[in-house]
């Protein structure tokens, strides 16, 4: 019995630390970071990219409260934010990054959903 009440502790913990991680990444300049050593950013680069999703970021907020928790209204508000934040951020990388962005993004919204390009989710 206590094997088993130590085993439930241990998978908890697990998961706790693996939660935090996740909400940790959904900082602006954490996901930046992310973005940085999976396209080989230089920092130049991921300082811009940055700064895209502080201000991307910054919108959501806004549309958030504007929707006051109408998803189906904020889903349509920030697809326009979300389009213009994936423009900015190609427009920062060099032709090579920018496929291999694409392939992100896309991967993401495949796996069910926004990833690389909104800037205020975690990865998935």
């Amino acid at each position: 019995m206590k094997k088993l009440l130590l085993l439930c502790f241990l998978f908890l913990g697990i998961t706790t630390v693996s939660n935090a991680q996740m909400h940790a990444a959904s900082k602006p300049e954490e996901k930046a970071m992310e973005l940085q050593k999976k396209l080989k950013l230089s920092d130049k680069q991921c300082k811009k990219i940055a700064a895209i999703y502080t201000a991307s970021s910054e919108k959501f907020d806004k549309i958030k409260a504007e929707n006051k928790g109408d998803n189906t209204k904020m889903l349509v508000a920030i697809e326009p934010l979300r389009t213009s934040t994936i423009k900015q951020i190609k427009g920062v990388l060099s032709p090579a990054q920018g496929v291999k962005y694409d392939a992100l993004v896309k991967g993401a919204k495949d796996a069910g959903g926004n990833g690389w390009s909104d800037g205020w989710s975690a990865p998935k």
